[in-house]
């Protein structure tokens, strides 16, 4: 079996909502504005070439599997990893590595020359991941936000 990256568009939503919820760290990142249906729309309306999908292709015919996505923008001056899920049984096969090398090309090409994401402090794993991948630490920042929607948590 081998896996594809292709772009992703408003028609993989339930695939990727399904691969989302496949782990408690995805599930955790999400909320119930920006990550609904109408809010990946919009995400990707907004940033429709730099978000990417990998998925099984096997040769049988049989409908590819969603094993990962990432959704990544920008605002023109500093993109943004925003979410990077690998479903669990696909993990340490290089999915997450191919994902963030077609998203980092694709913010390139746009002039994108710095990018940045968040991880939970807790999330051993994708901090570890991140940092193979040459993203390092930020200890002088304050992540700080703000709620502008009462169904969006503030946070910790």
């Amino acid at each position: 079996m081998s896996i594809s990256i292709r772009p992703v568009t408003i028609e993989d939503y339930d695939n990727i909502f399904a691969l989302w919820n496949s782990t408690e760290q995805s599930k955790r990142a999400l909320n119930p504005v920006d990550d609904s249906r109408e809010g990946i729309e919009r995400y990707l309306k907004r940033n429709p070439t730099t978000c990417f999908l990998a998925e099984t292709k096997d040769g049988t015919g049989d409908s590819p599997e969603v094993v990962g996505v990432i959704l990544t923008g920008h605002d023109g001056r500093r993109g943004i990893i925003h979410h990077l899920c690998v479903h669990p049984a696909y993990r340490r096969e290089g999915i997450a590595r191919q994902l963030v090398q077609k998203a980092e090309e694709a913010l390139r090409k746009e002039g994108i020359s710095k990018i940045f994401g968040l991880v939970f402090k807790d999330n051993d794993a994708a901090n570890a991941f991140w940092e193979t991948q040459g993203y390092s630490v930020r200890t002088n920042l304050n992540y700080r936000n703000k709620s502008l929607n009462e169904n969006v948590p503030q946070g910790e």
